[in-house]
């Protein structure tokens, strides 16, 4: 392997490339930030520098808790940079979740903002044990650069004191200021040390045995994937992509803004949905790309806002996680005026990216498919034992292919269980191959259901729901929902004696759970179905919801 090549398939070197051919154009605008492709690969080196400052390097983790904002991309490419693996994780997560991840990932720093949407991250933490947690870097407060004034550095300074035990906190200025001892080519040289089969980023991933899994994916196979992902879309040099899907999950971070690094496209990010800032902003920016679940484009075609504003510049939208209208794609082209509207299929074990509809199919092939495989990627769909079904007949969706996982984390078994002796991912999904080799889903994986575009496990729900005091058992299942496609629905056995309400569970778990995954539907019940060997019978719930 040619090393300079090899570290042009990392997405530092992607980065390197992008300054090199892209330069003074804007890379990203964050508000009153602008930063052009030389200038973020500039504060990516600050940022590494930093890094090497506290010591991390090649094998080391990184979570980052956070909003999407332009200091997320930099402190994820400098950690990248040195071999360093990054964690996301989501704003929507409460202690206990996030600390069981960042417990597990063995992150050595986490990246984060001292609130966002009421929720005030470092105190979510304080009462976690955290042994490997050496340092908690801090934003600024706040949620998006729109509201800061002056450069990404801009932050509280200064070391903040904590409890005894508890990981020091410092401001993002004092972490770059930290490294400013460092030598540009000291960073240089861990670049060019860094190859594509190092390992990128670890993306936890809810499980149906409820305990979230850390999926590992290495640096060529990111860019790998979404060389292809920018290429089945048609995103390119001079796009303006307004990033509404949050970084830490794949649509954000992997067809998101390593997507633009790839393209040459400008990184808009939003922290928080508004749909009328939302509007406001593609019409100001010129924005030409705009992914997202159906909710978005349900949501800014039902706003009142909508006719005041001009939103021709739009051309390519990319949805999909739910099932898909025919009536809202239509409108999608004749109201919001996209020229090209895609859908595709994936999962977190395939980078997010496995099938893709092509640039000029027809409406009806976008709702009722997600489209063919990426090249380079194959797709059967099999049978209990395995076996490849014909076309046209339902199977259990295998995928064989460089965007296949490298495996969970410390999790040999599971690893085994997903990925078979010949390299096939089993996704646990059923879908259907036509003649032409386009995909349709027809059942996923197990019980998941999917909220505003966020899976959601019954198993993990339950888990957490079943530490309450006052439930002696739990079970949920997804409901159809008009605006978020689909919501969480709880049936509860109380114990003996207890008065507990659906008020006063929903707000308890408001408070455990990530609000996304909190039921928005709860029955208590006297029992539940169940079959001969105890287990609930989840399909007999959804016919009682249904009916």
């Amino acid at each position: 392997m040619n090393p300079a090549r090899d570290s042009e398939l990392t997405i530092p070197g992607v980065l390197a490339r992008a300054a090199r051919e892209f330069g003074a154009e804007v890379a990203i605008e964050d508000g009153a930030l602008r930063l052009s492709f030389e200038g973020l690969e500039a504060a990516c080196f600050d940022a590494a520098a930093g890094f090497i400052a506290l010591g991390i390097g090649h094998g080391d983790r990184v979570g980052i808790w956070a909003p999407n904002r332009a200091e997320w991309i930099i402190a994820a490419i400098g950690a990248q940079t040195l071999g360093a693996a990054m964690i996301p994780l989501n704003t929507r997560l409460k202690g206990r979740e996030a600390g069981d991840i960042l417990r597990r990932g063995r992150a050595r720093l986490l990246f984060t903002v001292e609130e966002f949407l009421g929720a005030r991250f470092p105190e979510l933490l304080a009462g976690e044990v955290l042994p490997e947690l050496e340092r908690i870097v801090l934003f600024e407060s706040g949620g998006s650069a729109a509201d800061r004034t002056a450069s990404p550095r801009a932050a509280v300074t200064g070391e903040a004191a904590t409890a005894v035990g508890a990981p020091a906190r410092c401001s993002w200025e004092s972490f770059l200021a930290g490294g400013r001892a460092v030598a540009r080519e000291e960073v240089l040289r861990r670049r060019t040390k860094l190859r594509g089969s190092d390992l990128a980023d670890i993306m936890f991933t809810s499980g149906t045995t409820g305990q979230p899994k850390g999926v590992m994916s290495a640096h060529e196979q990111n860019v790998r994937a979404f060389t292809a992902w920018s290429e089945f879309v048609g995103l390119k040099r001079g796009d303006r992509y307004l990033i509404v899907n949050p970084f830490f999950h794949a649509f954000g971070y992997k067809a998101g803004w390593q997507a633009c690094l790839i393209t040459g496209a400008r990184i808009s990010p939003v922290a928080v949905l508004d749909a009328g800032a939302a509007l406001a902003r593609i019409e100001r920016e010129r924005i030409t790309v705009l992914p997202g679940p159906p909710t978005l484009f349900q949501t800014l075609l039902a706003h009142e806002a909508l006719p005041q504003h001009d939103l021709s510049s739009l051309r390519l939208a990319v949805t999909g996680a739910a099932t898909v209208p025919p009536s809202l794609i239509e409108k999608m082209h004749t109201v919001l005026g996209f020229e090209t509207v895609v859908t595709g299929y994936g999962l977190t074990e395939s980078m997010g990216i496995v099938t893709m509809c092509r640039r000029g199919d027809s409406v009806e092939r976008v709702t009722s498919t997600c489209g063919v495989p990426i090249p380079g990627v194959e797709v059967r769909c099999a049978d209990d034992q395995g076996r490849s079904v014909p076309r046209g007949e339902p199977g259990e969706v295998l995928v064989r292919g460089y965007n296949v996982m490298q495996g969970y984390l410390d999790d040999p078994v599971a690893t085994a269980e997903a990925i078979d002796p010949d390299g096939w991912l089993h996704t646990g999904d059923i879908g259907v191959l036509d003649a032409e080799g386009y995909l349709r889903i027809t059942d996923r994986r197990k019980d998941m259901f999917i909220v505003g575009g966020f899976n959601c496990y019954p198993a993990e729900i339950e888990k957490i729901m079943a530490a309450h005091p006052d439930i002696a058992q739990v079970a949920v299942i997804g409901a159809p929902d008009e605006r978020l496609g689909e919501v969480g629905h709880a049936y509860v056995i109380r114990r003996a004696g207890s008065t507990l309400d659906a008020a006063t569970l929903t707000a308890w778990c408001r408070d455990n759970i990530a609000n996304y995954k909190v039921p928005r539907r709860i029955d208590f019940v006297d029992t539940l179905p169940t079959n001969a060997a105890g287990k609930v019978q989840k399909f007999m719930l959804r016919s009682t919801a249904a009916g």
